[in-house]
């Protein structure tokens, strides 16, 4: 059997006279026990290349031993005590020991409550799914393992890492669309949230914001916030929204009135048959489905029309609603895309499913007592989403969408261009 060339070197090496002890007990109070020795002997050495040797009084010393004192350390997302030298310098200010702000910098606990809030442990279960009621590591009052301890740690960390999001840089995404959409938590809060896929089919969460509603004021808000990070609005790009009025005024003020928008065909076909009686609900799917499925789109608009038409004397306040938004609910068709890249951009399902992590997360979330609290759990969600995208089914048909933008965009640039030069004539 080979011998292990794991280095030994790189910390020094340990008393295990009192871990031995542990090892018949527990392998946890074990390993418990050698971290602590090792720590402390690490702490002895730090102390030790500050004040040199113990009743030496070597010149170059920078401080002098002034006693031990108790702190606490993470283990097993929770705390344990440890006592650790204490080092005055010679202006008689505390010097630090590099270990031991290492050992308390690296900030496990808090990504522990994390994780497990993000897989819907609650806190009241915390201290049991990282302390065993039976095992050997204790849990005495505070050790950090409280529900209140476990939503203090959650809080804070979520609360930096949706602000390290929230202004990350936007520049470097090459984006040709970006999906919109709303998420309501409760009837006075609704959050508007934005995902973007690059030209390789790589998804990502763009941003969030919360609002009373759906409105263009919210949305605006958000837009405003990622074109201050760095999205480019002279970049043509596909905009897939759920069917909002509000979205599409604030992405033509944002992004031009020639801007591209695909109303999601699922939307669509969803709030029609809602409104029709059930022995209809097979014609006006299957004309529907026909529809989203042709690759001209004026043979598409003409079969919708005459659906309409033959709905108006059964059902006209449908018929009006099959006609709203059809230019926006063709716009892939228009744009000449393969079937499957067509599919793929109809409809909003990639921000739907990161809005189904949302609500699986938060579920254990009875009250949602602040807008904030909301944001850090739905902007904590949506990162925990990211970590299971993949790309689009349909990214090696993307540079066809970019060279539908790029030729859209130089379209309506030479039609601007003539309007102006009609309308001085």
């Amino acid at each position: 059997m080979k011998t292990s060339s794991m280095m030994t070197t790189a910390i020094p090496r340990a008393p295990v006279g009192k871990a031995w002890e542990e090892v018949s007990a527990s392998f946890d109070r074990f390993c418990l026990a050698a971290g602590i020795e090792t720590l402390g002997t690490m702490m002895e050495a730090d102390a030790e290349v500050a004040c040199g040797p113990r009743h030496s009084r070597s010149e170059d010393r920078r401080g002098h031993r002034w006693g031990r004192t108790a702190g606490k350390i993470g283990f097993h997302a929770g705390k344990v005590a440890v006592a650790r030298p204490r080092v005055r310098g010679l202006n008689g200010k505390e010097l630090p020991l590099e270990s031991w702000e290492q050992a308390v910098d690296e900030d496990w606990l808090g990504q522990w409550a994390m994780n497990l809030m993000l897989i819907n442990v609650s806190t009241r279960k915390f201290q049991r799914a990282v302390r065993l009621p039976e095992g050997d590591v204790p849990a005495p009052a505070g050790s950090g393992v409280s529900k209140s301890a476990a939503s203090r740690h959650f809080v804070a960390l979520s609360a930096a890492r949706m602000k390290e999001w929230m202004g990350a840089d936007l520049s470097k995404l090459d984006l040709l669309v970006v999906q919109i959409d709303g998420i309501h938590m409760t009837g006075d809060l609704v959050l508007v949230a934005a995902i973007g896929i690059d030209g390789q089919g790589v998804k990502h969460p763009l941003g969030l914001i919360e609002g009373a509603t759906e409105n263009a004021a919210v949305v605006q808000a958000l837009i405003d916030n990622l074109l201050a990070r760095g999205l480019d609005p002279a970049v043509p790009r596909l905009f897939i929204i759920d069917g909002s009025k509000a979205l599409s005024k604030a992405i033509r003020r944002s992004f031009g009135r020639e801007a591209l928008i695909q109303r999601c065909q699922i939307h669509k076909a969803r709030n029609i048959m809602e409104r029709l009686p059930k022995p209809l609900h097979a014609t006006v799917r299957r004309v529907l489905r026909q529809a989203w499925e042709l690759d001209d789109a004026e043979k598409a608009e003409k079969l919708i029309r005459n659906l309409a038409r033959r709905l108006e004397h059964d059902a006209p306040g449908v018929s009006a609603s099959i006609l709203e938004g059809l230019d926006e609910i063709l716009t892939v068709t228009r744009l000449g895309l393969p079937k499957e890249l067509r599919r793929a951009l109809a409809c909003t399902n990639i921000v739907e499913n990161v809005m189904s992590t949302v609500r699986r997360v938060c579920r254990n979330v009875k009250r949602w007592r602040s807008a904030s609290m909301a944001l850090r759990w739905t902007a904590a969600a949506m990162q925990e989403a990211a970590k299971g995208f993949r790309r689009l089914k349909a990214h090696k048909q993307l540079p066809t969408l970019r060279a539908a933008l790029e030729a859209h965009q130089i379209k309506s640039s030479t039609h601007g261009v003539l309007a102006r030069q009609a309308n001085a004539a």
